[in-house]
Order: structure tokens, then C-alpha cells, then sequence
């Protein structure tokens, strides 16, 4: 596996460096990349618990938010 690399840039004098990502860096990531992960699996669930309860009560989702006074 190759090292990911940086890229850092100079706001004063636009010069551009690409280095290889120090292992906090590559770690920070590694954590940032989980963290969504986490998140659209969590929201997905909760589609897929909210469509089964919509087909158990034998609903759309718009009749939902009718019933409940939503928009």
C-alpha cells in the first residue's frame, strides 16, 4: 500500500507541497472515514424501521405526516 499524501499550500504565495501523511494524519482520517460510516448505517436503519412501521400500520409516509401534523 502506498502512503497517502498531503497537500499543503501557502495562502500568502500559492506554493504547493505534497508530502506523505504522518501517521496521525492517516489515523485522524482513518477515524473521520468510520464516523460516517457509523452515521449513514445509523440512518439507515432508521429508514428501514420507519418504512416497516409505515407497512405495518399500512400507511405512506405522507398519510404519516398528515396524521401527525407534520408538513
Amino acid at each position: 500500500m502506498t502512503k497517502p499524501k498531503v497537500k499543503e499550500v501557502n495562502a500568502q504565495t500559492g506554493e504547493e507541497i505534497i508530502r506523505d501523511a504522518t501517521a496521525q494524519e492517516i489515523a485522524l482520517y482513518e477515524a473521520e472515514q468510520a464516523f460516517e460510516a457509523s452515521k449513514q448505517a445509523e440512518a439507515t436503519a432508521k429508514a428501514a424501521q420507519r418504512q416497516a412501521l409505515l407497512t405495518r400500520l399500512g400507511i405512506t409516509e405522507e398519510e404519516a405526516r398528515i396524521l401527525l401534523g407534520g408538513n
